[in-house]
């Protein structure tokens, strides 16, 4: 990972607020001419740092209105159980986000559906099928307090 200063922490937060901003917006925004900002950009993008760009979609407005955290716990326990749970997980589009936990729960999954009987239908097809799971608790969203938050990046030192 690069070390950050403080150019790249506000051309990250410029970019966290509006992707689409042009590379001299941005250098305006953080006191930079044009050039070094675009070569700021390219390297942390070349890092590995700034991973993307892609569209904030409303899910509602696009008919998914359902989303549900998903607590699922596998029943043996081993690397290759693991992977292969995870590359099933990985292959199902509902699923926008899982991660791997510590706790009562092996995994945790955020699946965003139409309505209740999409979800049925990718719980009984999808996930009920998934080798090793031994358990799978829902719980679902009431009202999205907040999502797709920037992140609070560290202020260099």
């Amino acid at each position: 990972m690069p070390k950050l200063d403080k150019f790249d922490i506000a051309i990250l937060n410029c970019l966290q607020d509006d992707a689409r901003a042009t590379n001299v917006e941005i250098a305006e925004r953080v006191n930079l001419s044009p050039s070094p900002c675009l070569r700021r950009i390219r390297n942390l993008e070349k890092s590995g740092l700034l991973r993307g760009y892609r569209a904030d979609i409303d899910r509602k407005e696009a008919g998914l209105g359902l989303t549900v955290f998903v607590e699922l716990k596998v029943g043996h326990h081993s690397k290759e159980n693991s992977e292969a749970q995870q590359a099933a997980l990985l292959a199902i589009p509902e699923i926008v986000a899982c991660h791997l936990i510590s706790g009562s729960a092996d995994f945790l999954a955020e699946v965003v559906v139409a309505d209740l009987a999409a979800y049925e239908k990718v719980m009984s097809e999808k996930l009920l099928v998934l080798p090793g799971v031994v358990d799978l608790r829902s719980n679902f969203a009431i009202r999205t307090i907040k999502a797709n938050g920037a992140l609070k990046l560290p202020v260099p030192e």
